[in-house]
């Protein structure tokens, strides 16, 4: 029987999603348009040509994440897909008539080899370095999902700061394997949401944890918000958009499918009044409305709080630098957002660009 370290450790292996500038993850996506620009060229290419509907292609998802994560530093490599469902043209072309299918092209190429192997990434992995004379190994990534028992759960579970939902699973049912791959991309999304938990337990190991709760069929999730600590059933849907669109109603989160803040993100609704004052204002009103705007933040709480803050931080600049501080301030902050930057520092720029652009 599996522990929940052992689950973690799974949960470690199936999943990697970092921001990048096409998905959600390292793998490149393709299109009609895109397809000849970047394959065929200077670098090697394994394309997967899927459809969203189809069990298997869902089932290669995880692995083939891993696959891109292992080779994203390899330049001269690209990890690709093409959903067929979309783009009609480029898998006519190619004559994809099963899904998924992997397809080889080698660098200069637009005549591609077939991938008949096992469809894991050590196996595509290999088949890779076979072709192209690399030797990547597989990466272990760590898991976004914080494991749960009784050591822990209370005071992951009952901290009143924090918004958290739980999985109670078991290791052999077949409908909780179905749903770790989607589990782990919303742990994924969330992650730097210091208010948000996304945490699981073994609810056969801990049967005394599940039978506390209620739990009487598997999985059975629970979310627990900061202001219900006796936890409260989800019965919304399970995949990724249900889970992101949850959260972001419950918990006031702004943040897309791919993890990245959205463009309400930083917005404080009671501030927005001050602020399109102090646009129109002599210099004598701006300093009125500066003191006014540090009483209303003083009032605000939590991640609204932190948000008011950086109003005041941004207004004080615009005070000190003019009137063309915030547009020039976003157009540099767009500019770095362009750039491949960590997950933090996205979030850190977008939330200046978001209320910047309240000054505008």
């Amino acid at each position: 029987m599996w522990s929940s370290m052992m689950m973690l450790v799974i949960g470690s292996l199936i999943l990697q999603i970092l921001i990048s500038t096409t998905s959600a993850n390292d793998v490149i996506v393709l299109t009609d348009d895109t397809f000849e620009k970047e394959v065929g060229n200077d670098r090697a290419a394994l394309v997967e040509f899927y459809a969203p509907w189809c069990g298997h292609c869902k089932k290669l998802a995880p692995e083939y994440e891993k696959l891109a994560a292992s080779f994203m530093k390899i330049n001269t490599i690209l990890i690709g897909k093409v959903d067929c469902d979309e783009q009609k043209m480029i898998c006519t072309k190619y004559k994809v008539y099963g899904y998924p299918s992997i397809l080889w092209f080698p660098k200069g190429s637009l005549t591609p080899k077939k991938f008949e192997g096992a469809r894991t990434a050590e196996a595509l992995a290999g088949f890779v370095n076979m072709e192209a004379g690399t030797n990547v190994k597989i990466l272990s990534l760590p898991s976004s999902v914080v494991a749960l028992s009784p050591d822990n759960f209370d005071k992951v579970v009952l901290d009143e700061t924090k918004n958290v939902l739980v999985e109670f699973y078991a290791p052999w049912c077949g409908h909780c394997k179905a749903l770790a791959y989607t589990y782990e991309k919303v742990a994924a999304v969330f992650r730097l949401e210091e208010e948000v938990v996304i945490a699981n337990i073994d609810a056969d190991e801990y049967k005394d944890l599940a039978e506390k709760y209620g739990v009487t069929s598997y999985p059975t999730l629970k979310f627990f918000p900061k202001n219900n600590k006796t936890g409260e059933d989800y019965v919304g849907g399970h995949e990724l958009d249900d889970f992101v669109a949850f959260f972001n109603e419950k918990c006031g989160t702004n943040r897309d499918e791919q993890g990245q803040l959205t463009s309400k993100a930083g917005i404080v609704a009671s501030l927005d009044d001050l602020v399109k004052e102090f646009v129109i204002a002599d210099d004598d009103e701006k300093k009125i409305l500066f003191s006014q705007l540090e009483e209303e933040v003083l009032m605000l709480k939590g991640s609204a709080a932190r948000h008011g803050n950086l109003y005041l931080k941004l207004m004080k600049s615009s005070m000190v630098k003019g009137e063309d501080y915030a547009k020039n301030e976003i157009q540099r902050l767009e500019g770095m957002l362009r750039k491949s930057i960590s997950a933090a520092k996205a979030d850190e720029f977008t939330l200046k660009k978001n209320i910047l652009s309240t000054f505008v």
